[in-house]
């Protein structure tokens, strides 16, 4: 039988390289669209080190459909798995118009062209932003969506245009799924996170400070009605959250449907908790100040991923330790990231 084609938008980003991965160990054939704003082409160099196979790689935006009509002319594609867009929450209030544009926008022209080309599988690279403030916790996928913020807005927007696109044409099969708060590496610290600027997120800006690329951690906020006061979240390993990917695009392989997924490991961590556990693993003392809260920051979400666990059999298989281990195994060996070390 012949191996499946899947087109990767934003394939040698964080989730993206991670995903690409397992799809080429899996036995696909994968195409990636990533415009590097925000990613190394680095990471697929990397990634065909790792696998000993080819990845075919086209530098276009996902908003440019010559672009991504020439992809669909000469590649066989079965079915895409679309992480590409903008996703800072900080920048998403700061520039609304560039995350409504490139989040809304793309996909529309990337579904445009799947169209036109006859391909109806689509994995969509959602996030837990879209439950916001009203979603009793664990978060539930039949929980009312409320996302209180640019970036969280513009995938409510994009999942509600694909049930749209499924009431209006049952042919589709489309996985929403619903990220948590994704860390860690790949175990041959090879492919790993690498923000641009400052990150927005704890873990790589946590690996940075231990590297010495970061003077100190700013915990935002350690007057929560939490066990330590500080912020809780549902941290998922990137390689379990990359094969919740494999599993969501083979249901869709078995036949058209609509389903939407929360990926997460169900376990709610404080941000001291993650410090702590990062420094007895990497034997290294992060220091850090609590400063004021992050305006739009939850007290506390976790995942409900029972349905999952159900559905698709897939399920988290890497601990908090692994996670710290893994992330700290790639800034170690790469401390400036995928630039020159």
């Amino acid at each position: 039988m012949m191996s499946k084609t899947i087109l990767v938008t934003g394939g040698s980003g964080y989730i993206g390289s991670h995903t690409v991965l397992l799809l080429l160990e899996e036995g696909y054939d994968v195409v990636v669209l990533d415009n590097l704003s925000n990613s190394s082409e680095e990471s697929l160099s990397r990634i065909e080190q790792l696998t000993d196979r080819r990845v075919s790689f086209y530098p276009f935006d996902i908003k440019d459909k010559e672009g991504l009509d020439c992809i669909f002319s000469k590649h066989q594609i079965d079915g895409v798995i679309h992480f590409a867009g903008l996703k800072s929450v900080k920048e998403s209030v700061d520039d609304p118009l560039s995350y409504y544009d490139n989040n809304i926008s793309g996909t529309i022209s990337l579904l445009d062209v799947m169209k036109s080309h006859h391909v109806k599988t689509l994995v969509f690279s959602s996030s837990a932003t879209v439950y916001g403030d009203k979603a009793p916790i664990p978060y539930q996928e039949t929980a009312h969506t409320h996302a209180i913020n640019p970036y969280g807005r513009t995938k409510l927007c994009v999942e509600q245009l694909l049930e749209d696109l499924y009431a209006s044409d049952p042919y589709w099969s489309i996985s929403l799924l619903r990220y948590f708060n994704p860390v860690g590496a790949h175990p041959s610290g090879l492919i790993g996170e690498d923000p641009l600027g400052i990150p927005d997120n704890l873990m790589p800006y946590i690996t940075q400070v231990a590297v010495g690329k970061r003077d100190k951690l700013n915990v935002f906020g350690g007057d929560y009605s939490t066990n330590d006061g500080t912020c809780i979240r549902d941290y998922i390993h990137v390689m379990d959250l990359a094969a919740g990917h494999l599993k969501a695009l083979e249901k869709l392989f078995r036949g058209a449907t609509l389903d939407t997924y929360n990926l997460g490991s169900g376990l709610g961590t404080s941000v001291l908790e993650m410090l702590k556990t990062f420094e007895s693993v990497a034997n290294v003392k992060i220091p850090y100040r609590v400063v004021e809260r992050r305006e739009g920051d939850l007290q506390s979400f976790y995942a409900d991923p029972a349905k999952a666990r159900e559905e698709l059999n897939w399920s988290t298989k890497r601990s908090l330790l692994d996670m710290c281990r893994d992330a700290w195994n790639w800034q170690h060996n790469n401390p400036q990231g995928y630039g020159v070390s």
